[in-house]
């Protein structure tokens, strides 16, 4: 990704204010969009993309103004870490929101409850819904409507260095006690740490959560399950892989960090996801780009799990362009554009038709990921779902760095979200 913290940055600057429909948006131009039939004005839109991506996404975004001579799409890069927070700023305070936003799966129950999204039932962008994933359609609904357009799907997987592995003579392992078992003979063989774990970002702890068979919250029971035993051997297996030297881990930077270590052979291992294999092939070590291989999770102690991730395009309710950004939107999650996507960065698609091309169909980082996404653990898709990441964040860099125990952090993080969420037991 990317990537900043995932699961950042959920409280807005400003307080969200209720859109009226009328509300200013951020095009420029903005005459209206569909004069005499024909899409005219400006589309802006804020892309959340990588350093890795953004150039094939402005690109991309560009050829809509082919389709559309009349349309001009104004491009603008923000980096993931401050996108959720701008847009709230935007949107709440009635100036510079962008007409289609690039938006996280977890952000946008959150924005449609703030009143920031349009509905795209009905609309052109939503033309043949029975197309998507469904695990990807998950995260566009609120409340009985669709906020959004699934665009690609992710989910994490285990990054290994082939050579290095080879070198210490370890099979890529299965569970995270198998990895903390091998990390010994790589540094003693290769001088390599085994692993690199994003102590900074709450995201990449929950395959250490759903591998003891916990969750954050039962959403459809209301129930509040992350201070259970589960959360607690989580938070435990962190701090051992990191305490025996099995792991490296920062408390912040660690998107960077965590890339640059598994491109210069500093590191065997690393759970990443598809946004980050061009980054991974661009480094030393995967000069050869086959060096570079990908496998699941490891498990804990009693499952084996990851995250479903992905990102969407909404509109933003006070769009002065509903017309031209409907079909913006359209045109982004197009099969051919999410064609074009993965055989430029290896991104998965949301429509299944596009896993029907052969192009498609034989990228071997899609041979690997789609399995993964299917069998993928569904987040909370509910308008605190991005608030849940902040607590846990807090409580792994003190159990990172000694500040609390693993039960202690779990039941902090449990009394958070309790706080957080009023009618949760």
């Amino acid at each position: 990704m990317r990537r900043g913290i995932r699961g950042a940055t959920a409280t807005a600057l400003v307080a969200g204010l209720a859109l009226a429909a009328t509300a200013c948006g951020g095009g420029d131009s903005g005459d209206g969009g569909n004069s005499g039939g024909e899409l005219s004005g400006t589309v802006t839109f804020w892309d959340t993309s990588n350093d890795a991506e953004k150039a094939t996404y402005r690109k991309l975004a560009e050829g809509f103004q082919k389709q559309h001579p009349k349309v001009r799409v104004k491009y603008v890069n923000v980096p993931f870490g401050d996108a959720n927070a701008k847009f709230k700023n935007a949107a709440g305070g009635n100036s510079g929101a962008p007409d289609v936003m690039r938006t996280e799966v977890a952000w946008v129950a959150d924005f449609a409850n703030l009143g920031y999204l349009a509905p795209l039932d009905g609309t052109p962008a939503l033309d043949t819904t029975d197309d998507y994933l469904p695990q990807a359609v998950g995260s566009t609904k609120f409340k009985g409507k669709t906020y959004a357009a699934p665009q690609v799907i992710d989910t994490l997987g285990l990054f290994y260095n082939k050579k290095l592995l080879k070198d210490a003579g370890v099979e890529v392992p299965k569970t995270f006690e198998e990895l903390s078992k091998a990390a010994k003979k790589i540094k003693a063989k290769t001088g390599a740490t085994a692993l690199y774990l994003r102590g900074d970002d709450p995201y990449w702890f929950l395959p250490y959560l759903y591998g003891e068979g916990g969750d954050m919250v039962n959403a459809r029971d209301k129930v509040v399950e992350i201070d259970d035993g589960a959360g607690v051997k989580a938070f435990k297996t962190i701090k051992d892989l990191v305490d025996s030297k099995a792991a490296v881990t920062d408390a912040t930077d660690g998107q960077e960090n965590q890339l640059k270590a598994l491109k210069d052979g500093d590191v065997a291992m690393a759970v990443d996801g598809p946004w980050d294999i061009e980054g991974a092939r661009a480094g030393k070590a995967f000069k050869d780009k086959k060096n570079l291989g990908v496998a699941p999770v490891p498990g804990g102690s009693s499952a084996q799990g990851s995250p479903q991730g992905g990102w969407n395009l909404s509109v933003y309710a006070g769009s002065k362009n509903l017309q031209a950004s409907y079909a913006f939107v359209k045109y982004m999650s197009s099969a051919k554009v999410q064609q074009e996507t993965n055989e430029k960065l290896s991104l998965l698609p949301t429509r299944k038709s596009v896993y029907d091309v052969p192009a498609v169909k034989n990228n071997e980082m899609v041979k690997f990921f789609k399995p993964a996404v299917d069998g993928a653990v569904q987040r909370p898709w509910i308008a605190e779902g991005n608030s849940l990441f902040e607590p846990v964040k807090v409580q792994m860099n003190k159990v990172l760095t000694g500040a609390a125990t693993p039960e202690q952090a779990a039941e902090a993080t449990g009394n958070a979200y309790r706080k957080l969420l009023k009618d949760y037991k």
